[in-house]
């Protein structure tokens, strides 16, 4: 009992660190756009994390975790059902390092997760109304289902060398990733992104939120990665905590450095975004690398986030805060690292890894396309251009999130 009681406490702390994290999304996300959809921005996150647990708990937790897996599609009922004895109590057998309550909070956090990303993405020009109903299909039914294939038992849990993702480089991260490169595609750039064919920058309005933010998602990292062993175990909540904070550190080191070579200047919103893309490639297998091995998946994303940002604005598509760089190539990054390096390193592995990347990318794209595609061609997904140009947060939601103050140019 003793055991069970300090495991629980563990992931109920960790519980709060993934929630935290929340906040940093949203700083991080305000602070790399401009101050005229500052509102609209937060509403976002916040109608996310609440209809994201909700959702959960009514359809996803079950829809996720199936039970006695019978499928793609398999599903154990709606709400939450505890196991209890036979005198009425919570049953504490149900998982040997945590309670049931305890297993779905959890989850839950993750599930809203893949949400927030896609908003980065579309920031400044999607219309509050298709976002959301986006997202309740998104994390109601796609999220739950496609992690069920791995993280619920199913077919990508019982290949013969099974898919390996710890804590979701895929499954939470490209999940997010894959829904904000097709929503960014079929959405279009911001009016003014792109000139005649050139690249023209739109600064975000408060660097020192967004510097925050990624501070804030740092330490939420410890909850999400230390959390994701399942357990309060010593060895490996303390190896997986220490490869997280290496591969951060790595990856912005080395996205700053390569930055500066390419571009001349120190340039602070890609050093932040380096740190968040060591800390996408090292969930897949934090249990699993030395302290080597995550320095080198750190600033391999850290020189992918670089050419990865160039590239998708060569592409002219517009992401602000360069979510799709962050959590999709290095989510898939990280994904294939577990076949290289770690303690599951080698052929079958990287395979398996491969299988469950493509997987991923198959369901994913298909269900964000028909979903956004559809509300695309009845209600509209982007906002006219002149609330695009006036604001967000006058337009989608009649106020200002800073009322006092006003920009000339913003």
């Amino acid at each position: 009992m003793e055991l069970l009681t300090t495991n629980n406490v563990w992931m109920m702390i960790c519980t709060a660190l993934v929630f935290f994290m929340h906040l940093g999304f949203s700083l991080l996300e305000i602070g790399l756009t401009r101050q005229k959809n500052t509102l609209n921005i937060l509403f976002k996150n916040i109608f996310i994390i609440t209809i994201g647990l909700l959702l959960y708990c009514l359809v996803g937790f079950n829809l996720m975790y199936p039970g006695e897996f019978n499928g793609v599609l398999g599903f154990a009922g709606f709400g939450l059902e505890a196991p209890l004895t036979s005198t009425g109590a919570l049953d504490l057998t149900y998982n040997s390092g945590y309670t049931y309550w305890t297993d779905f909070l959890f989850q839950g956090m993750f599930a809203a997760t893949a949400a927030t990303i896609v908003s980065g993405a579309v920031a400044e020009r999607i219309k509050i109304g298709p976002f959301m109903v986006f997202v309740i299909l998104y994390v109601g039914l796609v999220y739950p289902i496609a992690g069920s294939w791995k993280w619920g038992g199913g077919f990508l849990q019982t290949l013969e060398t099974p898919f390996y993702d710890f804590a979701g480089s895929t499954l939470v991260h490209s999940v997010g990733g894959w829904a904000a490169l097709v929503a960014v595609c079929l959405l279009g750039a911001r009016i003014g992104k792109f000139k005649d064919g050139k690249i023209q920058a739109i600064p975000g309005h408060n660097i020192p939120l967004a510097t925050a933010g990624v501070l804030i998602l740092w330490l939420g990292w410890f909850g999400f990665n230390g959390g994701s062993v399942l357990s309060a175990d010593p060895a490996i909540t303390s190896l997986t905590l220490v490869t997280t904070c290496l591969a951060a550190a790595s990856g912005g080191v080395v996205a700053a450095l390569v930055n500066a070579l390419k571009f001349k200047n120190l340039d602070l919103t890609m050093f932040l975004n380096g740190i968040l893309g060591g800390l996408v490639g090292i969930t897949a297998g934090a249990d699993q690398m030395g302290p080597t091995d995550a320095i080198i998946i750190g600033a391999v994303a850290g020189i992918i986030i670089v050419f990865a940002v160039s590239l998708i604005d060569r592409l002219e598509l517009d992401d602000p805060v360069g979510a799709i760089a962050v959590h999709l190539v290095c989510g898939i990054w990280g994904t294939l690292a577990v076949g290289i390096f770690g303690n599951l390193a080698g052929g079958a592995q990287f395979v398996s890894q491969l299988i469950g990347v493509v997987s991923y990318a198959v369901i994913c794209i298909v269900s964000s396309f028909i979903i956004l595609f559809v509300l695309k061609k009845t209600v509209g997904i982007r906002v006219s251009e002149r609330e695009e140009i006036e604001g967000l947060d006058a337009h989608e939601h009649g106020m200002a999130a800073y009322p006092d103050f006003r920009l000339n140019d913003n």
